[in-house]
């Protein structure tokens, strides 16, 4: 049974909304998890050459995130037009197809101021305060890694694609293999494994475009091959411009980029700040965001989700749908993070222990930090789910604009804000600067969620609704 039927059928539209949501986020998720599992295997194949190498590949792979994130939110556009597009017409192909191409369009323009600002990665980390030396060390990485995004970019559109469609299973079989691709390629390069040269962060760097150019074209077989999508013929006239729907993806899309980059962002500041304190924090801060993000994923698959199921009510000009999908998303996401908020409460110590073994000074220092970053981690996991839920659920309504607002306010002002003043006033250090992303956290948690209740006052239903 299709998630369509799914969520038309039945005794209960709740529980049929359930099961639809469900059925479309699983591979959302586990596609969102392979993603963070590819930076998960890199850190901790660079903690095995020692914390130096894993500092300087977190103070890169931070930098490259931050831009590779903004790029995310802008391509994320896509999402809620193909889902609306397919819910005002069901049997669309035309009108899908072609914001699949301007997505792709949109792709390689914005890569080239990308490109041009990661070259310069070690004077931007210089000029924040980082140690010269680890600078030039996370640049080299960066420099080889850099190139990686441009494909990995390609592959979330057909992502958003095929789960316009309900169909997103396909890129979490995809993203499944890339996984594995990853490990088996920097084991090699990273370490020297399988003959190949000991590369180490230039390994990671090679290992990662290796990856996801491997990724995007195996999706892109899917796509042109496979009887669900071929009849969309995605790739065919692709030099055919639609300057109106181009525009509309920077329209969508550059609010949910800067919304998405003030989140991200928050969290690479978080890591300058870091290095503001000492080495052994960035190590740990390293360690920790990665067990943070790792949970995170799950809500953020669900919010994807909640953008195409709200988008799919939205195109049908369904004001009812659209309440059903975005609290039932909501509810889900909010209650996966505080079971996880409690599992981290409990048991810190062999979380850590997966990424650092305390076996000199230096390994307890950073497994000690970790454990107490990790902690503050535990408060704000709902928040955290809380937010990114409430974030897709107003995409799907093509509300984007406010929301960027609220990331900027809540995570610069108040999540900086506070997390510096504790840190380097207060004298919490590397705790302070947790503490302060937790109250940011919350306070754009509370203003999505106030604005979702609010959505019919505002304007925000489709004017038939």
């Amino acid at each position: 049974m299709t998630t369509k039927a799914l969520s038309t059928t039945g005794q209960s539209p709740w529980r049929d909304e359930l099961r639809a949501t469900l059925l479309l986020a699983w591979p959302m998720i586990l596609s969102n998890l392979t993603m963070m599992l590819i930076g998960v295997t890199d850190v901790i194949l660079l903690g095995w050459l020692g914390p130096r190498a894993l500092a300087a590949g977190a103070l890169g792979h931070n930098l490259a995130i931050f831009c590779a994130i903004f790029c995310m939110g802008l391509v994320t556009a896509t999402a809620p037009m193909m889902a609306s597009e397919k819910g005002r017409m069901a049997h669309s192909v035309r009108d899908i197809r072609r914001t699949f191409r301007q997505g792709l369009w949109v792709c390689c323009t914005v890569m080239v101021p990308v490109w041009a600002f990661l070259w310069n990665a070690e004077a931007i980390l210089i000029v924040t305060g980082q140690q010269a030396d680890l600078a030039a060390d996370a640049a080299v990485f960066v420099r080889a890694y850099m190139w990686s995004i441009l494909p990995f970019l390609g592959f979330l559109v057909l992502r958003n694609f095929v789960a316009a469609l309900e169909k997103p299973v396909w890129a979490t079989i995809v993203a499944c293999c890339a996984v594995l691709l990853n490990a088996v390629v920097n084991y090699g390069l990273i370490l020297g494994n399988f003959g190949l040269p000991q590369l180490g962060l230039v390994g990671a760097g090679i290992g990662s475009t290796i990856t996801n150019v491997a990724q995007f074209g195996v999706m892109a077989l899917v796509v042109t091959f496979h009887p669900k999508f071929r009849r969309y013929h995605l790739f065919g006239r692709f030099w055919r411009a639609d300057w109106r729907r181009f525009r509309e993806i920077w329209r969508l899309g550059l609010p949910i980029g800067f919304t998405m980059g003030f989140e991200g962002g928050v969290f690479a500041i978080a890591i300058l700040l870091m290095g503001l304190i000492n080495e052994a924090s960035v190590a740990a801060h390293a360690v920790a965001i990665q067990i943070a993000s790792l949970t995170f994923m799950v809500p953020m698959g669900l919010g994807q989700a909640a953008t195409v199921r709200v988008g799919l009510a939205y195109g049908r000009r369904d004001a009812v749908g659209i309440t059903r999908a975005g609290w039932t998303a909501f509810v889900l996401g909010t209650g996966f993070m505080a079971v996880m908020a409690l599992a981290i409460y409990l048991f810190p110590e062999a979380l850590i222990g997966i990424f650092v073994t305390p076996v000199d000074a230096a390994t307890k220092q950073v497994f000690d930090l970790a454990v107490s970053f990790l902690l503050v981690a535990a408060i704000f996991q709902i928040v955290d789910g809380a937010q990114v839920v409430g974030a897709g659920m107003l995409r799907g309504l093509h509300d984007t604009k406010v929301p960027m607002y609220f990331a900027a306010f809540g995570y610069w002002v108040v999540g900086i804000g506070v997390g510096a003043w504790l840190a380097f006033r207060a004298g919490w250090d590397g705790v302070g600067v947790w503490t302060g992303l937790a109250a940011g956290l919350a306070l754009v948690a509370v203003l999505m969620l106030v604005r979702w209740s609010m959505r019919a006052r505002l304007g925000l239903l489709p004017s038939e609704a």
